[in-house]
């Protein structure tokens, strides 16, 4: 019976994730541990979901003129062990096509030496344009191409990593706008702890 519930807690009530720690706990007291623990990973994975789809909501709208592709996550597998939680969205202008993809990686066990890496001064000083930038005392760097384009990375906090990618011509101010547009403070609340 109690295995039932753990595979459809919709029938148990209106809060999905209160209603696995309850089977759980009744589970337990029971003294079925594998139900307890199927109902608490259950719970885990609900919450973890919850927490996604609030941490997507903090991708900027679209500037005037552009429109964008729904925001996506990837936060499972071999490659977010890698990379921690990586989260993306891409924006296209209506005009000229021009891209700008922003990803959120957080969490990432490789954070420690991204921040490093970007703070060594031969790498912020050097070729083609590459060089420091700070916005709003976060750190970063700035990689401008040959064809107008240009990407951006900040540090925010002390785990995540912002990625601006322009493309098709989406050069440093318009990566500044999307970031301008982006509230960095909410960001970084969403993924402490």
């Amino acid at each position: 019976m109690l295995a039932i519930l753990v595979a459809s807690p919709a029938v148990l009530g209106a809060d999905p994730v209160l209603d696995q720690i309850d089977t759980a706990r009744r589970a337990y007291a029971d003294g079925d541990r594998g139900v307890a623990i199927e109902a608490l990973n259950v719970a885990i994975a609900q919450i973890r979901q919850q927490q996604t789809e609030q941490q997507l909501r903090l991708f900027p709208k679209p500037l005037p003129g552009w429109s964008a592709e729904d925001a996506s996550a990837q936060s499972g597998g071999l490659a977010a062990a890698l990379t921690g939680k990586m989260l993306t969205r891409t924006y296209t202008n209506d005009d000229s096509g021009a891209e700008v993809t922003l990803t959120i990686s957080a969490n990432s066990p490789f954070m420690g030496f991204v921040s490093g890496l970007m703070q060594m001064p031969l790498l912020a000083q050097g070729g083609d344009g590459l060089g420091t930038y700070v916005y709003e005392g976060y750190r970063g760097l700035l990689e401008p191409s040959d064809e107008g384009s240009a990407k951006l990375s900040l540090i925010i906090g002390n785990n995540i990593l912002l990625q601006l990618d322009g493309r098709q011509g989406a050069g440093a101010d318009t990566l500044k706008a999307y970031l301008e547009a982006t509230d960095l403070e909410a960001l970084e609340k969403a993924f402490e702890g």
